[in-house]
């Protein structure tokens, strides 16, 4: 696993099952990493995913088609401009 060089700064209290906490024990020492470590990076990783996923677009079949149109069409010089500032931004959750 992965070792952060920022120290934490905020506790995060579970409770759980005795055998719960045997699988995630086990888990970490295949990775070699402690408990704390491979939760908090286990959840982050499931946290990245949740939040990924809330990008779906509902339309009906009209505006699904301008959709498909629009991204068949060649990009405008603002949408480059945005683009090209959107590759450069640094994603959320990564602190490098």
């Amino acid at each position: 696993m992965n070792e952060q060089s920022t120290i934490a700064e905020v506790n995060i209290h579970l409770r759980a099952r005795a055998r719960d906490r045997a699988i995630i024990d086990q888990a970490a020492e295949l990775v070699g990493a402690n408990r704390s470590q491979f939760m908090i990076a286990s959840a982050l990783k499931e946290a990245k995913n949740v939040l990924l996923d809330q990008t779906t677009i509902h339309a009906d079949a009209k505006a699904f088609q301008k959709i498909m149109d629009w991204m068949d069409s060649g990009a405008t010089p603002a949408e480059t401009i945005g683009m090209k500032r959107i590759l450069q931004s640094k994603s959320p959750w990564r602190s490098e």
